[in-house]
């Protein structure tokens, strides 16, 4: 009896040790928002997924449901990775408001100085100071886009006052503290919504990016964008690329190495220089259409960012009766903002 217990003891052994690699394979599914023609889901989020894959030799699958294809709504990404009905989400942090208090410092027009690199390279510099608003669930990486600009289905803004009385979409609430202070109409949508939004002039427009263009084919839309000089943006927006926390510990740790290489700081200066990068597609889509792209002047722009330190103000203050030191964070992201930029 003892013999025959231990041969079927080493077999198992020997059994578990030759397919150790088989017992340790996992499949990821990965949930987000945009049709899979966006550039966030094909540039980014496909081309992520094929790497952590070849790096662990097949070993780890990500499979990728794009448009919300696993259910839901896009406000109920965070719930679905923080609870685990989704492994991994890529999501809008403003879709939960209230949520990532911290990190919303980031898309604070005048903190964001209009490049998605440096604010990218610095969000991820600073998980140890954000890391309060995401202790439910495993950041993979933060990221921004370029910034938002004003785009119009109906008029031209070409001066402060001529956004007065325009309803447009807001990215988060921020975007719209922006467009009150323009006294403007902030209306709150998810961005797939826009195009129909649009054209059934139920807004007139919207705080958004270049780079959003040619999936919503906004180029049928606008008839007019409108931006501050020299770069300069109304705020923007902090997307995540987040994991299960369960899932993440879940992992043998050689492939939790996979996941860290590609993730984080490892990985932000590329991801910010790839979201720069997605503004032209969007341009050349507007040009193509003969979109009149209005750049304001330098005294209009000065009208427009007066409006937007007091969107600075209103964000320290209303976070600082939370408890939470929004000078300091202002201060702290403008300086990580800044050193991203002289370091490249």
């Amino acid at each position: 009896m003892n013999l025959k217990t231990t041969l079927i003891g080493s077999i198992a052994a020997l059994a578990l040790n030759a397919g150790v690699g088989f017992a340790q394979d996992v499949t990821l599914t990965m949930h987000h928002f945009l049709p899979p023609v966006a550039n966030a889901h094909k540039v980014m989020m496909q081309p992520w997924a094929d790497r952590v894959e070849a790096q662990s030799e097949g070993r780890i699958a990500v499979e990728i449901f794009p448009s919300m294809s696993m259910g839901g709504k896009p406000g109920e990404l965070y719930g679905q990775v923080r609870d685990g009905t989704a492994d991994i989400v890529w999501t809008l942090l403003g879709y939960t408001p209230g949520v990532f208090p911290r990190s919303e410092v980031f898309e604070l027009p005048l903190v964001h100085a209009g490049s998605a690199t440096d604010t990218t390279i610095a969000l991820n510099a600073s998980l140890d100071m954000l890391a309060e608003d995401f202790s439910d669930i495993h950041v993979l990486f933060l990221h921004s886009h370029d910034g938002n600009l004003i785009h119009s289905a109906s008029k031209p803004v070409r001066a402060f006052d001529d956004v007065a009385g325009m309803k447009l979409r807001t990215p988060g609430r921020t975007g719209a503290w922006v467009i009150e202070g323009m006294n403007a109409e902030p209306v709150g949508l998810p961005v797939p919504a826009l195009p129909e939004a649009m054209s059934k002039g139920v807004v007139d427009g919207a705080l958004t990016t270049y780079e959003i263009v040619p999936a919503l084919k906004l180029q049928e839309l606008d008839k007019y964008t409108t931006e501050l000089p020299d770069g300069g943006r109304f705020g923007t927006a902090v997307f995540m690329l987040a994991m299960n926390k369960d899932a993440y510990e879940a992992l043998p740790d050689d492939l939790k190495s996979v996941i860290d290489a590609n993730s984080g700081s490892n990985i932000a200066a590329e991801i910010g220089s790839m979201w720069e990068g997605f503004e032209q597609s969007g341009i050349d889509a507007l040009v193509a259409s003969n979109v009149e792209r209005i750049v304001l002047s330098d005294d209009e722009a000065a009208k427009f960012n007066a409006v937007n330190e007091t969107v600075v103000q209103r964000w320290i203050d209303e976070v600082s009766a939370k408890g939470i030191d929004g000078a300091g964070l202002v201060e702290a992201a403008r300086a990580a903002i800044a050193a991203a930029k002289s370091s490249r």
